[in-house]
C-alpha cells in the first residue's frame, strides 16, 4: 500500500520529467522540416539521356507519436498529483501538546497552512518589546500598564555668589569672582510607566509557539504516514484528448 509521504517525495522529479518531456515535445512539432519526407525518382525523356539516382527524406517525427509520448509522461504525473489530492481530503492528524488535544482531526492542507503561520508567530514573539531590566516593574490595575516605584529627585537652581579674592585697598578697588553655587529649590517625584511585556512572560510565549510548531510537524508527519489508493486520473483524461 502507498503510503503519502512516498508520493510526496517523488512529486518533484516526476514535474520536473514532465516539463522536461513537454517541452521537448513541443520542440520536436514547431520544426517543420522533422516532419516532412519527400520521395522523388527520374526518368529521362528518352534511352541516351542522363540517368539520376532517386532521391528521399524519411519522416523524422510523426505527430501522433509525439502525443503518445507526451501521453505518457504527462499520465504519470496527472496520477501522482491525483493521488497526491485525494489523499489529502482524507489524511488527517491531531495536533497534541503536552497530551492535550489542540486541534483534532486536521487535514495535511491546513497542518502545512499552520507551519507557515506558526514560523511568523515565531518570530514577531520573540521581537517583543520587554521591561527595562534595570528597573523594578509592578502591575497597576488602574491603568494596566506597569510602573516602577516613585524616585524622588532634587531640583536646583544655580545662584550667583561673590568671592572676594583680595580686599579692597586706598589704591585698588576688591577683586571679587563671581561664581554659582547649586541650591535646592524643590523636588521631583518620578513614576515611569511601560506597555512593554516582562521578560518572563516573552519567554513563556516563545516556548508555547515553539510547542506548538513541533506539535503540528508531528502531525504532519503521522497525516503523511496516511495508506493511500494510487488515483488512475491520466488514462482517463488523455483517452478522452488523443484516443
Amino acid at each position: 500500500m502507498t503510503r503519502l509521504n512516498q508520493i510526496i517525495a517523488v512529486e518533484k522529479g516526476v514535474k520536473s520529467k514532465a516539463v522536461q518531456d513537454v517541452n521537448g515535445a513541443h520542440q520536436k512539432v514547431q520544426k517543420p522540416a522533422l516532419l516532412a519526407g519527400i520521395s522523388r525518382t527520374y526518368q529521362p525523356k528518352d534511352e541516351e539521356g542522363e540517368q539520376l539516382p532517386p532521391e528521399s527524406t524519411r519522416v523524422q517525427v510523426q505527430g501522433e507519436d509525439v502525443l503518445r509520448e507526451m501521453a505518457a509522461s504527462l499520465t504519470r504525473l496527472f496520477d501522482v498529483t491525483a493521488t497526491k489530492d485525494w489523499a489529502n481530503c482524507t489524511a488527517r492528524a491531531d495536533v497534541t501538546v503536552e497530551g492535550r488535544t489542540i486541534l483534532a482531526e486536521v487535514p495535511v492542507g491546513y497542518l502545512l497552512f499552520l507551519e507557515k503561520q506558526l514560523t511568523d508567530l515565531h518570530a514577531f514573539v520573540r521581537k517583543l518589546p520587554t521591561l527595562d531590566a534595570a528597573e523594578s516593574w509592578s502591575h497597576d490595575p488602574s491603568t494596566d500598564w506597569w510602573k516602577t516605584d516613585p524616585v524622588r529627585t532634587i531640583r536646583t537652581k544655580k545662584v550667583p555668589r561673590n568671592h572676594v579674592k583680595a580686599e579692597a585697598t586706598e589704591k585698588h578697588p576688591a577683586q571679587v569672582e563671581v561664581y554659582y553655587e547649586d541650591v535646592p529649590i524643590g523636588y521631583w517625584t518620578t513614576v515611569k510607566f511601560s506597555g512593554a511585556l516582562p521578560a518572563r512572560r516573552v519567554n513563556e510565549l516563545v516556548e508555547r509557539v515553539e510547542k506548538l510548531q513541533q506539535a503540528v510537524k508531528f502531525a504532519r508527519e503521522e497525516a503523511n504516514a496516511t495508506e493511500i489508493t494510487d488515483q488512475r486520473a491520466g488514462d482517463a483524461v488523455f483517452g478522452y484528448l488523443f484516443g
